[in-house]
C-alpha cells in the first residue's frame, strides 16, 4: 500500500477490483502526500471533503463490482483555470480570487462521471500567462527535481501548468489536467519528467476552460506514463454540443498495444533542422540525436526536413496571443463578477482601478500591447500579417506531413533553470525562449506529446517532443510508448514515496 501512488492507473484499478485496498485508502494517501510536499506549492485549493466523499462512492461501486471506468477512485488534479462547480477557481489572480463557478468544465464533468476523485486545484501563472509558474498570487511552484527543503533557490517547475506537473511528479495524484496555449502542458512536463499531451485542437472540449487565446487553447494531460495519458484522454475526448470548436464525429477510444507488441518498422520520422536553434543545450541536442539513432536502428526511416517559417513563429505567436488576450480580458471589469475596486465616482474609473489592482504586470502588459496591435492604424501592419504568417507556419506542417508521419524535436531548449536565473528575464523573453519548440504546434492546431528520456549530468529531466498531423494521437502515443519502454525513465516519485 505504501507504494500505491507510484503505480499506474490500470494497476491500481485492478487492485481496487480485487479489494486489496479501497478507494478511500488511495485517496487518503494522496491527500497525505499533498500535505507532505506542500512546500513545493503545487496546489491552490485542496478539495479534501469532496475527495473523501467521491472516494467513498467509488468504494461502494467497487464493492458491487461495478466501477464506472478504469478511473473509478483514481485521484486526479485540475489546473485552477478550469471551472469546478462550487469549488473556487482563481486563475492564480486577484481578479478571480473569490470566484466560485456554478458549473463544471466539460473536462471536469467527464472525469467525475468516470469516477475520478478530485484532490485539488493546482497553481499556475496568472491567467496561464507564463512558462515558469512564478507569477501566481499564491506564490511560486517549485520543481520536485533538485529541490531541497528550505532552500532559497530551486529549479522552476515550468509553466503555466507547473502546479499540475509537480502534483503528478510527486505522486499527489495519478494524472492532472493543464491547459496548453503555446506549450503550457509540455513545458512543465519536460522540466518535471512527465508525459505531457497537447491533443489536436477540438478533440477535447474547451467549455469551462477560462480562455487565454481561444484559437490556440486546448486542455492538456500530464501523467507519468503513456498508458495513464491514454486513460485520461479516453475519458474526456469527444464531441460537446456546447463547444462549437469541438469535434462533431464520435470519438473512438484508443487502445495502445503492449510495448512488446509495438513495431515502428518503416515509420517515417522527420527531424526539422530549424529546431536545432542557437540556444539549444548540448545535452538536449545529444539526447535528440541519440533517440533519432535508436528509432532508425529500430526500423524507422529518419529523415531531415525543413520548416522554413519556424524562426518567425514565436513573433507571430506573441502578436496573436496578445491580441486575443486583450479581447478576452475585457470581461473583467468589476461589474458582473470577480474583483471590484472601491471606486464610486464613475464607471470609467471603476473599470480602470479594478483592472489596475486585479491584474499583475504581465497581464496588463499583454492587454496594452494587444490593444496597440488592434488599433485601426496598426491592424493590417501587425494582426493581419500575423494571421497570414500563421497560415504559412501551418502550411509548413502540411507540407512536411506529406513526407513523414511524425516529427521528433526537443521539447524545451534546456533542462529546468534555477529560479534565480529565470527571473532575471522578462516574461516575454522567458516565453520566447522556453516555448520555441512547443508553440508552433498550437499555431497549427496539431497534436504533440512530450516524453521524458533521461537525466542530465545535473540530475534533471531531459525530454523530447513528438508531433503529428491532426488526429494522429494513436500513432503519436504508440511511438511515445515505444520510446518510453526503451528509455525506462526513473520517475522521482519512486524515490520520494
Amino acid at each position: 500500500m505504501d507504494k500505491v501512488l507510484s503505480q499506474n492507473i490500470r494497476t491500481v484499478c485492478r487492485a481496487l477490483l480485487d479489494s486489496k485496498y479501497t478507494a478511500r485508502d488511495v485517496t487518503k494517501h494522496a491527500l497525505k502526500q499533498i500535505d507532505d510536499t506542500k512546500e513545493l506549492n503545487a496546489f491552490i485549493t485542496i478539495t479534501h471533503k469532496i475527495a473523501i466523499e467521491s472516494a467513498d462512492r467509488s468504494s461502494e461501486n467497487y464493492q458491487m463490482k461495478k466501477p464506472r471506468s478504469e478511473l473509478e477512485g483514481i485521484p486526479i488534479a485540475i489546473k485552477d483555470n478550469f471551472c469546478t462547480k462550487n469549488v473556487k477557481t482563481t486563475c492564480g489572480s486577484k481578479m478571480l480570487e473569490h470566484f466560485i463557478p456554478p458549473y463544471n468544465a466539460t473536462v471536469c464533468q467527464r472525469l467525475f462521471d468516470a469516477g475520478a476523485v478530485l484532490v485539488g486545484k493546482t497553481n499556475l501563472d496568472e491567467f496561464a500567462m507564463g512558462s515558469g509558474t512564478v507569477d501566481s498570487i499564491y506564490g511560486v511552484t517549485k520543481n520536485v527535481w533538485g529541490s531541497s527543503k528550505g532552500s532559497t533557490d530551486f529549479y522552476i517547475a515550468g509553466g503555466s501548468s507547473g502546479g499540475s506537473a509537480v502534483a503528478v511528479a510527486t505522486g499527489s495524484c495519478f494524472g492532472a489536467f493543464g491547459s496548453d496555449t503555446g506549450g503550457s502542458t509540455r513545458n512543465p512536463a519536460s522540466y518535471c519528467g512527465l508525459v505531457g499531451l497537447k491533443p489536436t485542437y477540438g478533440l477535447i472540449s474547451r467549455l469551462g476552460l477560462i480562455p487565454l487565446v481561444n484559437s490556440m487553447d486546448v486542455p492538456g494531460i500530464l501523467t507519468r506514463t503513456v498508458d495513464d495519458c491514454v486513460s485520461l484522454l479516453n475519458a474526456t475526448a469527444g464531441p460537446d454540443p456546447k463547444d462549437s470548436t469541438c469535434i462533431t464525429k464520435p470519438y473512438t477510444k484508443l487502445r495502445i498495444p503492449p510495448a512488446d507488441k509495438l513495431s515502428i518498422k518503416n515509420l517515417k520520422i522527420g527531424i526539422p533542422k530549424e529546431y536545432a536553434c542557437e540556444y539549444l543545450d548540448n545535452e538536449v541536442l545529444h539526447t535528440w540525436n541519440e533517440i533519432a539513432s535508436f528509432l532508425e536502428n529500430s526500423g524507422a526511416h529518419v529523415i531531415e526536413v525543413e520548416m522554413p517559417h519556424t524562426e518567425l513563429s514565436i513573433v507571430c505567436y506573441s502578436i496573436l496571443n496578445q491580441c486575443e488576450v486583450a479581447s478576452n480580458m475585457a470581461r473583467y471589469d468589476g461589474v458582473q463578477y470577480g474583483f471590484r475596486a472601491n471606486e464610486e465616482t464613475s464607471t470609467e474609473k471603476l473599470y480602470a482601478k479594478t483592472r489596475s489592482i486585479g491584474f499583475n504586470d504581465v497581464v496588463k502588459h499583454r492587454i496594452l500591447t494587444g490593444n496597440y496591435f488592434l488599433l485601426t492604424r496598426n491592424y493590417e501592419r501587425y494582426f493581419e500579417k500575423a494571421l497570414k504568417l500563421r497560415r504559412l507556419i501551418a502550411t509548413d506542417f502540411d507540407n512536411v506531413f506529406e513526407k513523414v508521419q511524425i516529427l521528433l524535436t526537443p521539447t524545451t531548449l534546456t533542462t529546468a533553470p534555477l529560479y534565480s536565473e529565470f527571473i532575471t528575464k522578462s516574461n516575454s523573453e522567458q516565453c520566447s525562449q522556453q516555448d520555441y519548440c512547443t508553440q508552433p504546434a498550437n499555431m497549427a492546431g496539431i497534436p504533440a506529446v512530450s516524453i521524458p528520456i533521461k537525466l542530465s549530468s545535473a540530475g534533471l529531466p531531459i525530454s523530447l517532443q513528438l508531433m503529428g498531423r491532426n488526429f494522429s494521437e494513436p500513432t503519436l502515443l504508440a511511438l511515445a510508448k515505444f520510446i518510453e519502454n526503451e528509455v525506462k525513465f526513473p520517475h522521482i516519485v519512486e524515490k520520494i514515496l
